[in-house]
């Protein structure tokens, strides 16, 4: 187990959002998170990634109890969510933008006067493009971020993600705006990637999702409603009726 939450809780002006939800990711997994709007799911993912402090309960990550550390802390750990890396600057190439996301890169006095920066420089490009090619969009690297299609914005951001060594990648619809064949696409990377990297991420397209995730949390109410496998949730008949909006 990479990550888990013990009976956590957040308020906001007296409104209980999270009511003592506990959740558990297995590492080498993919954990899915489904609800309506107003659940909890995001208000849950920024709890885990410190942007927002728990009231109660606590956040434990790979054995240490990590809440309410600052979300630079909780990203140094390992536990990357996709806006926690700067956004994505649009005026740069594919492999600039993947160049600099790296923690602490930059070159001391000493790595300066000697000229090791240029084999960290030429390991950084090798790592990137390594990560690129897996990928499959290595022959974007010399295109402008702006001239990527969403797609291609979501991998990019992935890319990124990579580059800063994440343990477990946090995702809040990763195929949002992406079209049916490409967000198969983007899974099937998802499940190569997942012996490296676990996931946790948010997301309505069911229809596309479900067969390649380990295992899904439904949020009604800032509970946990359900849980099990994918093809369980969707029979779950209180599943059926908050989320999905079917009543008998």
């Amino acid at each position: 187990m990479i990550l888990k939450t013990e009976n956590l809780s957040k308020f906001f002006d007296g409104l209980r959002a999270l009511n003592r939800v506990n959740i558990s990711i297995e590492r080498g997994s993919i954990t899915l998170i489904i609800g309506p709007n107003g659940s909890g799911k995001t208000t849950l993912i920024n709890v885990v990634s410190g942007f927002y402090k728990a009231d109660e309960g606590k956040v434990i990550f790979d054995g240490r109890d990590i809440t309410n550390l600052a979300p630079y802390e909780v990203s140094r750990l390992g536990i990357v969510r996709t806006f926690q890396i700067p956004k994505i600057l649009r005026k740069l190439t594919v492999l600039e933008n993947v160049l600099i996301a790296p923690q602490n890169h930059g070159d001391s006095v000493f790595d300066s006067i000697t000229g090791r920066w240029i084999k960290k420089e030429e390991e950084l490009i090798e790592k990137a493009f390594k990560i690129l090619e897996f990928l499959k969009i290595d022959h974007l690297w010399d295109r402008r971020a702006e001239e990527l299609s969403g797609g291609q914005l979501k991998l990019l951001e992935v890319a990124r993600a990579l580059m800063r060594n994440a343990r477990l990648l946090i995702m809040d619809e990763p195929l949002a705006g992406v079209n049916p064949v490409l967000a198969e696409e983007i899974l099937k990377k998802f499940v190569e990637m997942k012996e490296e990297v676990s996931f946790l991420i948010i997301e309505h397209r069911l229809d596309i999702v479900l067969k390649y995730v380990d295992f899904v949390y439904a949020m009604a109410n800032g509970e946990v409603i359900a849980k099990g496998k994918g093809d369980e949730i969707v029979r779950n008949p209180r599943v059926v009726e908050v989320y999905l909006g079917a009543k008998d």
